[in-house]
């Protein structure tokens, strides 16, 4: 299944449920005082926050969503009965903005729920009505109309650290190793379409799919990317020993993040050298110097999967780095 973070539908919040005219029955008379009931309340359209990315893609071929209407109300003064919501699920992080409404709202914690469309009051029964001056009345009023229009849902993940950098990069293969999510991995670019996340020792870490010169402008899958580095605590910045300049890669990455502006560049970040296991103790010195000249003061790690003792130290390191921003 496709994976989508963006998507608009179309919901309705249920209409309120009518007033009724209603009369007590009594021995004595025909027709006694009024007890026509209110009606119930619409139901509203809410935003639940799920811990699942994939819960957008159930929204690409079903658009419109619909709460009950309440139900008229009845006899002896009893309340017509609300009608049931509808519950949307959203994945953590979404912000939806209302068409008819103007607003935006953020789903920011598993089991939130915000209500985005209201449903209608329901209708005055005649007893409501009833004065000193009018013992009987006829008056009802109908119900209120709920609130309708599209929802435009954007995700943006929430991470504790994200993993960005150009593809083929190493990021899905760090990711699975830190975490054993389940990130697809290959020699070659874009490998990773979608975003991942993984659990690492209490923490959220997201797999950012490959960035690449232009993004911040949309070229390639451009800014629908760096989008998800918006919410991202600690960015974890991948330069491959691969790479025959890895300075000039790192400031290429940097750059797409001050273009994108938002505040990307402006966060803490670490520089990691990976796959370092393919160089030679003189090329990895080589590399490090290149980085160092463009990182400044900042701090750079180095780390390979296929070397235990390098992936512990550097998981070791992450962990402190993530306990402190805590």
């Amino acid at each position: 299944m496709a994976f989508v973070d963006e998507v608009t539908i179309t919901a309705q919040a249920g209409n309120g449920g009518t007033g009724v005219v209603r009369w007590l029955r009594q021995k004595e008379t025909a027709r006694g005082g009024p007890c026509g009931g209110d009606g119930g309340r619409g139901g509203d359209v809410i935003l639940k926050g799920v811990r699942d990315l994939a819960v957008l893609s159930t929204y690409r071929f079903t658009k419109k969503f619909r709460a009950e209407n309440g139900e008229a109300g009845m006899n002896q003064n009893k309340h017509g009965a609300d009608g049931k919501p509808v519950i949307l699920q959203v994945p953590v992080g979404t912000v939806a903005t209302v068409s008819s409404t103007g607003e935006t709202y953020e789903v920011l914690a598993e089991g939130e729920e915000i209500v985005v469309l209201k449903g209608g009051v329901g209708g005055f029964g005649n007893n409501h009505f009833k004065s000193s001056t009018n013992q009987n009345p006829f008056q009802k009023t109908e119900g209120k109309p709920g609130q309708g229009g599209d929802i435009h849902i954007t995700l943006k993940l929430i991470a504790d650290a994200g993993l960005i950098g150009f593809p083929n990069a190493g990021k899905s293969s760090l990711l699975n190793a830190l975490t054993r999510a389940k990130s697809k991995v290959g020699a070659y670019p874009f490998t990773t379409l979608d975003p991942h996340l993984g659990d690492f020792y209490g923490r959220l870490l997201a797999d950012i799919p490959g960035l690449i010169e232009g993004a911040s402008a949309g070229k390639g899958l451009g800014s629908k990317f760096l989008r998800h580095v918006e919410r991202t605590g600690l960015l974890v910045h991948l330069v491959s020993a691969e790479q025959e300049n890895p300075a000039e890669a790192y400031r290429a990455i940097r750059d797409e993040l001050s273009a994108f502006g938002r505040g990307l560049a402006e966060k803490p970040e670490i520089v990691v050298l990976s796959k370092v296991d393919l160089l030679s103790p003189e090329e990895l010195s080589e590399k490090l110097s290149a980085l160092r000249s463009v990182v400044g003061e900042g701090e750079i790690q180095t780390v390979s999967v296929a070397d235990e003792e390098l992936l512990k130290a550097f998981s070791d390191r992450l962990a402190r780095l993530l306990q402190e921003k805590a």
